[in-house]
């Protein structure tokens, strides 16, 4: 798990935000954002969450809550208000999906 210096919360990855009409075109943006910086695999569901008591738990954490903040912020309000206590990427990468 690494986080690069450049990767922050307040980078905005597309544009424009997810809302009720852009899915498909939202969410390919993100797939293709996502795999750029080595992250989709906290939402694809092939990196797992490590158990609290694990030595990359810490590095998962920091990892999984930098992308858990750009899905919350590249959602239109409406939107981010139905995801903003989910605290896993994957769950609320399927959530939007859905």
């Amino acid at each position: 798990y690494y986080l690069h210096l450049g990767e922050n919360a307040a980078i905005a990855l597309v544009s424009p935000v997810l809302d009720l009409i852009n899915y498909n075109a939202w969410s390919h943006s993100m797939l293709t954002t996502l795999s750029a910086k080595n992250k989709i695999k906290f939402i694809d569901g092939s990196i797992q969450k490590c158990a609290s008591n694990h030595p990359l738990h810490a590095a998962w954490r920091r990892c999984n809550n930098i992308v858990v903040s750009w899905l919350v912020h590249l959602v239109s309000p409406s939107i981010s208000r139905s995801i903003l206590w989910m605290d896993n990427a994957r769950d609320i990468w399927k959530d939007l999906k859905s």
